[in-house]
């Protein structure tokens, strides 16, 4: 009689709870008491929501479970804002970190790396979305007002119609602090629906094509920001 053969199980590898055990000891580099203060967070949570629900006709044990996810629930988006933070100051000062935040932005809005850029490391960026076009710079910022300019005539060839806002990234005046990006920009209006961003796109492709690739800085940036964000959501 044949033996039947056993199908292989696999190694099940919860990718969620790597990536959160990998965001804590990130987090814990740059916020030590992270530990502290999430324990504290889950802690007060559940003792205000099992107080709450005890004045609530039913069993305790369901009151207890209530409380314990109440308090889980609070932890983990305490904890998902404080690893996004500490993402921001990992890369923060590091070439590529604006266009890192930037790829946080959700779906509705295009991403282009490095449409500008000079010998000195100023580079620019563009989002397209529904502000328009948003052309992001993080460098010198002397030195990215005519690096801006440029960018903007560029756009302006094939895109005049189009509004065309210009933000500078870093701690001078005037500028706006990485950790404040992604806000700022979606905070730019709504200016334009999704067919006129798709045809913008599209006449766009004309500036891509003639500009020269530049290679922007390997490394842990877009993955931090990334497991922040999706610990801030709870996946």
């Amino acid at each position: 009689m044949a033996r039947k053969n056993k199908s292989p199980k696999g190694p099940k590898k919860n990718g969620w709870i790597k990536q959160m055990l990998a965001s804590y000891r990130m987090t814990k580099q740059n916020d030590p008491k992270v530990g502290l203060i999430l324990l504290g967070w889950f802690l007060l949570s559940g003792a205000l929501a099992f107080l709450v629900l005890s004045f609530v006709p039913g069993h305790w044990i369901l009151d207890v479970v209530s409380a314990v996810m109440v308090g889980l629930l609070a932890a983990l988006i305490v904890f998902g804002r404080r690893a996004q933070n500490a993402g921001y100051k990992q890369i923060e000062g590091q070439p590529g970190a604006a266009a890192a935040a930037l790829g946080m932005l959700r779906k509705g809005w295009n991403l282009e790396p490095a449409v500008g850029f000079n010998r000195n490391q100023d580079v620019v960026h563009r989002v397209v979305g529904p502000p328009g076009i948003v052309l992001v710079g993080e460098g010198n910022p002397n030195r990215l007002k005519s690096l801006l300019a440029a960018e903007r005539r560029k756009h302006e060839r094939v895109a005049s119609e189009a509004p065309i806002h210009e933000v500078v990234v870093g701690d001078s005046e005037g500028a706006v602090p990485l950790p404040k990006l992604v806000k700022h920009v979606t905070k730019l209006g709504k200016n334009l629906k999704p067919a006129q961003i798709t045809d913008l796109l599209a006449r766009l492709r004309a500036i891509d094509a003639a500009r020269p690739n530049i290679p922007l800085p390997k490394g842990p940036i877009p993955t931090s920001l990334k497991g922040a964000r999706q610990n801030m959501r709870g996946r």
